[in-house]
């Protein structure tokens, strides 16, 4: 951990805890009730299907649409997986015309905070979490956790140290990468893939952390490296897997995961001197106004979150839950290192890159710089 040590953001408030007894949760006054719960999961199904934008993750949409339909049968689960912004998109513009297709958005925060949060067509999503071992935060290490300033539309189920730069194990040597500064050498102008900063993921969140350790001329330098510039995950994580460039830059494990099935030499870089930030990775829940499918929207929302949709959603995603009982050891292994095992959450919190404040004050202007710097 000392070489977390000294990364140092300044002051941060805006994503907490909330840590409320259970007692305190139901809103409303009531207990949990088996009975209401039953009844919630008979009118899902009468309505039948459950709308669900998530992200493009061929693993993730498989082993969510087996253990949901096995558990729930009788309701459809239509997950659409795409990149974060093209959902995004999609949702505004068929709200604005005044259609309701998805339910739930399930992914990044950046599109979210700059999308539907901005357009206010959220819903708060506590009183959507009926299961007890859903809605008590002891159940979840660090409580329960938000990513807009209100602390009631985003809710953070995930939370890990993330290394988003993979390597071609052919090409590169781990001690050829320590430090950022290392990325500018020249043996590597050409050979660097990067998820386009332009648009909200994994891409604009290293690029606007880069940016806050590094500095714009770091950017700039960057920049200058003629890197590979995409939007389509499995193609640039092909492009490393297959030895026609060396580094990739915010292309995550689960782009990888076909390649790494097939045995190509792709693994993450180890973290470099200069540290790297907590993320809540996909791992970020709304829940859509007028959601067509209310009922099954609750049934959804409270199996993602239990034990076993967590363990499927870290599985497939390689990257780790909060929930306490899901096993998230063996995502070391890839990178991805669970803020449980590792952080205390007011280190989480220091660290943390997608909160509404992070995203308003970094993650934009990086984001626009990458528009001048980037034809």
């Amino acid at each position: 951990m000392k070489r977390f040590q000294g990364l140092r953001f300044g002051s941060w408030c805006c994503v907490v805890i909330v840590l409320m007894p259970f007692t305190l949760l139901a809103q409303d006054g009531k207990a949990f009730s088996q009975s209401e719960w039953e009844r919630t999961v008979a009118a899902a199904k009468q309505e039948g299907t459950v709308v669900v934008s998530i992200p493009t993750s061929a693993e993730l949409r498989q082993q969510m649409e087996a253990a949901f339909h096995k558990r729930f049968d009788g309701i459809k689960l239509e997950l659409v997986a795409a990149r974060g912004s093209a959902s995004v998109t999609r949702i505004l513009e068929e709200k604005k015309a005044g259609l309701h297709y998805f339910d739930l958005h399930v992914g990044g925060t950046s599109s979210i905070v700059t999308g539907p949060l901005r357009a206010e067509i959220l819903e708060p999503v506590l009183p959507w979490m009926i299961l007890p071992e859903v809605r008590d935060p002891k159940n979840w290490w660090a409580g329960h956790v938000w990513a807009d300033n209100a602390q009631k539309f985003i809710y953070v189920f995930l939370g890990y140290m993330t290394e988003t730069i993979w390597y071609n194990t052919d090409l590169v040597k781990p001690e050829d990468v320590t430090s950022y500064d290392d990325l500018l050498l020249p043996k590597w102008k050409g050979k660097m893939v990067i998820l386009d900063p332009r648009t909200q993921g994994s891409g604009e969140s290293m690029w606007a952390f880069l940016w806050r350790i590094k500095g714009e001329g770091y950017l700039r330098k960057l920049a200058a490296q003629d890197m590979i510039v995409g939007r389509n995950l499995r193609q640039l994580a092909e492009t490393v897997a297959r030895g026609k460039a060396s580094l990739s830059i915010g292309v995550s494990y689960y782009s990888y995961l076909p390649f790494i099935k097939a045995g190509l030499p792709v693994r993450p870089l180890p973290v470099a001197k200069e540290g790297i930030y907590a993320s809540s990775g996909s791992g970020n829940l709304v829940i859509l106004k007028h959601a067509p499918h209310p009922n099954a929207t609750k049934v959804f929302v409270n199996w993602l979150l239990s034990k076993e949709g967590q363990t499927i959603f870290t599985k497939a995603m390689g990257q780790p839950t909060r929930r306490f009982d899901v096993d998230t050891q063996w995502t070391r292994e890839i990178g991805h290192i669970a803020g449980k095992e590792i952080l205390t959450p007011a280190r989480f919190y220091e660290l943390q890159n997608q909160s509404e404040e992070v995203v308003m004050k970094f993650r934009e202007p990086a984001s626009n710089l990458a528009d001048k710097l980037f034809k």
